[in-house]
């Protein structure tokens, strides 16, 4: 293990540490650079500054105080790492120990951040929070979707050709292969008015000049999506009631725009022609399906005839044929043991808790799994282990956890929208629970993440979430928590620079509020941790909440804010003491 081959190196950084240590005061430590700052912002300084660090505040041989940073920028041992050693005992990659980050293309796993992370952890005296094994998002689907592509067949003597992707004549409604949006008034000619002055052609009339050229639209399905390297060629009758030329874009699916230029912009005149347009999909149009015609710009009516998109087949010797479904099965099963064994082992001797299986219960109906079936479009990281392995994927993912793991690893299950009013999501979880241990496999705790935003989250939500996870008997671990704020009647959450001295103190209030419901109606014995998912407020360029007060100490300066004192004093069991 690359872990272990590190080892001596860390006794002797260990003992670095330790010697520049007794040369700085990090009891104290809000400015990881050893000294309070000289400032605090948004004022009350003197109350904010008079807390200790926050794992002073709990017993850190039974309780993990965590925070979740990058890897990354832990790795560096810059401030963030002085930070999160001074105030927590835990800590968790955000990012570098999920899938997508480990496993590339052809299957293999690298683990360079990992162990540097795993050596660094070590140094700091935190233990690791292992996040997360079995998800449906930052996955690397590029490989898990090549390993369940088509089987390919070989046989014959054919020369090269071009296929038919997709065609239409227009001389039936065959609007199976073909949409449009609401602007885009369809219709057909007479017959004997189509190309050549046969058949019938298909018309689209948009009424008036719009905003966008996309304001009106119809679309071209293919069969399949397309993928890097495929020729295709898009061939087509063309002519509209006054000179046009219009762009086209490439969708997933009809409406869902991926990329702007697919085949170039026809232009027609009131005259017939044919627009041939060939090209090479790039990965900007790669797992597209659909061609749109933008026929906003113009006023007038447009005429489409004898249309198709070929791709090139430079070998038609072979034949795809699709995986069935228990292969798939087989297949991404091995993937998953692969995956999970290969990080469970490399982290074993650091990593003595996972969030195993993370956010598995469906929004929209809380009874079900997430699902990728019936999506109009997956990101290029989602990948769905559920669809392939069923409603047990995660019997299997937990199993494989706890036969590559330490036989005392802490095993989670974990999401996100637990705390909200109506608790369905949270029984939904319960319920899922329920259902794996009923297959003898042992679920250790449950993860709650608490993404909350003031305004909006409900003090009672929470204590009715806290209630009902402590009533399974697990440990309970309050796994992602940070907080933004959104005022009454406001449709979008506040930036950092728009909150006011007030609202900042609100948030710490309510962080009490929070923590200080953990403490109530959760037993000891059910405690676990709990982990805050932001260390600063966001940087405007963040994929997470940007530009939002989300933090306990303030961006760039590190200076503590209320939520500090919020969160302290809900660990302390008091009010904040903030005015």
């Amino acid at each position: 293990m690359r872990y272990m081959k590190h080892y001596s190196k860390i006794i002797i950084t260990a003992i670095a540490l330790v010697l520049f240590a007794s040369c700085a005061d990090f009891s104290q430590l809000d400015s990881p650079l050893g000294k309070k700052p000289a400032s605090i912002s948004y004022a009350d300084s003197l109350n904010i500054s008079s807390y200790k660090v926050l794992k002073s505040y709990v017993d850190t041989t039974v309780f993990k105080l965590g925070a979740a940073v990058s890897a990354v920028d832990f790795n560096s041992q810059g401030v963030i790492y002085k930070l999160v050693g001074t105030n927590f005992n835990d800590v968790t990659a955000t990012n570098e120990m999920k899938h997508g980050s480990v496993v590339q293309n052809d299957g293999s796993l690298d683990f360079t951040t990992v162990d540097a992370f795993l050596g660094k952890a070590a140094l700091a005296g935190v233990s690791i929070y292992g996040h997360t094994l079995c998800w449906s998002s930052n996955q690397n689907a590029t490989y898990l979707n090549s390993i369940i592509g088509p089987n390919i067949l070989t046989g014959g003597n054919q020369p090269a050709r071009w296929d038919v992707l997709w065609s239409q004549d227009f001389e039936a409604d065959a609007a199976s292969n073909y949409s449009y949006n609401a602007n885009a008034v369809r219709g057909f000619t007479a017959a004997g008015a189509g190309t050549g002055g046969v058949g019938r052609a298909m018309t689209i009339t948009n009424a008036a000049v719009r905003t966008n050229d996309w304001d009106a639209q119809i679309f071209f399905t293919f069969s399949k999506a397309v993928k890097v390297g495929d020729k295709l060629r898009l061939t087509m009758d063309i002519k509209s009631d006054a000179a046009a030329s219009y762009p086209t874009q490439a969708h997933t699916a009809p409406g869902a725009y991926k990329f702007y230029d697919f085949f170039g912009s026809p232009s027609s005149t009131t005259q017939w022609t044919t627009y041939v347009k060939e090209m090479t999909v790039t990965s900007s149009q790669d797992g597209c399906n659909t061609i749109a015609f933008n026929l906003g710009k113009n006023a007038t009516t447009y005429y489409f005839d004898n249309a198709k998109v070929e791709i090139w087949n430079a070998n038609p010797n072979t034949t795809e044929v699709p995986k069935t479904a228990d292969e798939k099965k087989t297949i991404i099963d091995a993937a998953l043991e692969t995956w999970i064994k290969g990080m469970v082992t490399e982290c074993k001797t650091a990593v003595k808790a996972w969030d195993v299986v993370n956010e598995p219960i469906s929004d929209t109906d809380p009874t079900q799994l997430k699902t990728g079936v019936g999506k109009a479009s997956l990101a290029a990281d989602e990948f769905y282990w559920q669809d392939y392995l069923g409603k047990d994927y995660a019997v299997r993912a937990i199993q494989l956890a706890r036969k590559y793991g330490n036989a005392s690893d802490k095993l989670f299950i974990n999401d996100y929208g637990l705390e909200n009013a109506d608790q369905k999501k949270c029984l939904g979880l319960i319920d899922y629970v329920k259902y794996i241990e009923n297959k003898n496999v042992k679920v250790d705790g449950i993860g709650t993440q608490m993404h909350v935003t003031l305004g909006e989250t409900t003090i009672a939500g929470v204590r009715a979430m806290l209630s009902n996870l402590a009533a399974t008997g697990k440990l309970i671990k309050i796994s992602e928590l940070d907080m933004g704020i959104k005022p009454a009647g406001s449709a979008t959450a506040l930036k950092t620079a728009n909150v006011t001295n007030d609202q900042l103190k609100a948030m710490a209030d309510f962080y009490n509020q929070i923590v200080r419901a953990y403490f109530e109606l959760i037993p000891a014995a059910q405690r676990y941790g709990i982990t805050h998912w932001s260390v600063t407020d966001s940087p405007s360029g963040s994929t997470w909440r940007p530009d939002e007060p989300i933090g306990l100490w303030t961006l760039g300066n590190y200076n503590r804010k209320h939520a500090y004192a919020g969160f302290a004093s809900g660990l302390m069991g008091k009010d904040t003491g903030v005015k």
